[in-house]
């Protein structure tokens, strides 16, 4: 029975991830989300390319997404602190989407829906927190990514604290890790390419 509700759990947990909000969304727009802005489908790339109240649907979507993957494991019978492995297929789902090939953003909102799920009152303060310091470093480089630093080493602190499960807020913060560290790689490579885009375009120019 354990087994089963893992196994039911993280295909629920990726499917959910898979919807492809910003990509519905943006295309009611006529815009494909994956060929503007940053190329990823996500609030942030939604509010520059289509508007703010698409990008808050999106938004608002996406944290259902990864809570929903969690109360989903809840009714399956899973127990803390195994939620974290539906949260994180769900960061899966989003990562690579079976609905648009594979591809997908970097799964930050989902992730924070996850971890509200898990921690209803610390978890709120923590994404709260990550939340206003990406805001309040909008000019620096990387500001949504911010916010997951500062995030789960405060849910952690909180959670030592004030109690709850202690390897479930460690095992949400090995995800977000993931997230971060996919991220970054994401960020690189799409620099690396734009630069050789860039390259190629002055080389034409000179001809």
């Amino acid at each position: 029975m354990f087994l089963a509700s893992i196994l039911l759990s993280t295909i629920f947990g990726y499917l959910l991830g898979s919807i492809p909000l910003a990509a519905l969304i943006s295309k009611r727009s006529g815009i494909n989300i994956f060929e503007t802005g940053n190329g990823l489908p996500g609030a942030s790339n939604v509010m520059h390319t289509v508007g703010r109240i698409p990008a808050g649907f999106v938004l608002l979507g996406d944290l259902v997404k990864g809570a929903m993957a969690v109360l989903i494991s809840r009714y399956l019978g899973l127990d803390e602190p195994w939620f974290v492995i539906p949260a994180a297929a769900a960061v899966f789902g989003h990562w690579r989407s079976l609905f648009t090939g594979f591809k997908g953003g970097d799964g930050l909102a989902t992730l924070g829906g996850a971890t509200i799920a898990m921690f209803p009152v610390l978890g709120s303060i923590s994404i709260t927190l990550g939340i206003l310091v990406s805001l309040g470093g909008q000019r620096l480089p990387y500001t949504s990514l911010m916010g997951i630093v500062i995030c789960y080493p405060t849910l952690i602190a909180l959670i030592i604290t004030y109690g709850g499960d202690t390897s479930m807020a460690l095992g949400i913060a090995a995800v977000s890790i993931l997230v971060l560290t996919h991220a970054l790689i994401g960020h690189k490579r799409r620099r690396n390419e734009n630069q050789w885009q860039d390259n190629l375009d002055d080389a034409l120019a000179t001809k």
